[in-house]
């Protein structure tokens, strides 16, 4: 079913098989053994292989955002009936038992022409699409029908992408900045209307997704980097990267000429001595955003910051009371001297 044919059709690894049931009700599934594990509509892991079996179903909007609807499964609901409610006609696909293709919108056709296109009118009943959509652009590199895009618009400017669940918002956009093409995430959303997202110039994004996001506010700024975690309800250690390189870019560009006691004072702003692997990655995703930033420079600066041994300084000076500014001198020496 679904993106396990898309897959199978472009030559990708199949990770997860979903398979639907059609002409069952629960109480079928649970006698031969099925366990039931949907909340909101009934799907089933099989006894021996534990992939997910769900019965064949509807949806009616019944309110606003990804929560507001209805299902209904039922034996009389047809398989084409349940890909009709899929988003997109290269997910609305399935293979019967002899292995035959299923296809009745199309979605081989859209995968050769390298097109997403949505499967009905219903698309616009969920917002979390929008953001679906743009993740398979990202994944794929694929173009958007028109008809689509005029689709999102739409549903931009009539609100409900304002009732976006807040975990479904950071999910999607997390899936869609670790794939192959993000930039053509921030297009497609930029397109739709989303203007949270500016047109950006980097070249590449690398690293993991926390790397990635904080490249994007290195490139904001403070202030729309905190408009942007706000809006995509970015997790604690994710949004804390972001702020620090939307925060420090300055201080990082101007690392190359920075004195002793400038470079001492971002490894301080930045943690860097109690969190060196976040300080790592904050190096890293601030040198994407800013090619110009000297990062040997400023790793050779901390190593030997890092080299002073804190716990013997404090011991032999614990009479003076001067400790912290024996330990800030001896990182100043430190500096200077690797510099």
């Amino acid at each position: 079913m679904g993106g396990a044919v898309r897959d199978e059709l472009l030559g990708l690894p199949v990770k997860d098989r979903d398979w639907v049931v059609v002409g069952a009700t629960p109480e079928e599934m649970a006698r031969l053994g099925f366990k039931p594990v949907g909340r909101d509509f009934p799907v089933f892991l099989h006894p021996s292989t534990h992939e997910e079996y769900a019965l064949a179903r509807t949806e009616r909007k019944s309110g606003r955002g990804y929560k507001g609807f209805t299902v209904y499964a039922s034996p009389e609901v047809t398989l084409e009936e349940d890909l009709k409610r899929r988003d997109l006609t290269i997910n609305a696909m399935a293979r019967d038992p002899a292995g035959g293709l299923i296809d009745p919108f199309g979605g081989q056709r859209d995968l050769k022409a390298r097109v997403l296109r949505h499967v009905s009118p219903a698309f616009a009943e969920d917002p979390v699409r929008i953001l679906r959509v743009a993740r398979f652009a990202a994944r794929f590199g694929f173009k958007l029908a028109p008809e689509t895009m005029k689709l999102m618009r739409a549903m931009v400017r009539s609100g409900e992408a304002e009732h976006l669940v807040a975990e479904r918002v950071w999910q999607e956009f997390a899936k869609g900045l670790a794939e192959p093409h993000p930039q053509k995430m921030f297009d497609v959303l930029r397109d739709a209307g989303l203007r949270w997202f500016p047109r950006l110039k980097i070249p590449r994004l690398d690293g993991p997704v926390p790397v990635r996001f904080a490249t994007l506010a290195a490139q904001l700024g403070p202030r729309r980097a905190e408009d942007l975690i706000r809006r995509l309800r970015a997790p604690g250690e994710a949004a804390a990267l972001a702020l620090l390189a939307a925060r420090l870019r300055t201080v990082f560009r101007g690392a190359r000429t920075a004195k002793p006691a400038a470079l001492l004072g971002l490894f301080k702003r930045a943690d860097a001595f109690r969190r060196p692997e976040r300080f790592a990655q904050l190096l890293q995703a601030v040198k994407i955003a800013c090619p110009e930033v000297d990062r040997r420079r400023i790793e050779r600066a901390l190593h030997a910051a890092s080299s002073v041994h804190a716990g013997q300084l404090a011991a032999s000076a614990a009479r003076t009371g001067d400790i912290p500014q024996l330990i800030e001198r001896a990182r100043l020496r430190a500096i200077a001297e690797a510099l």
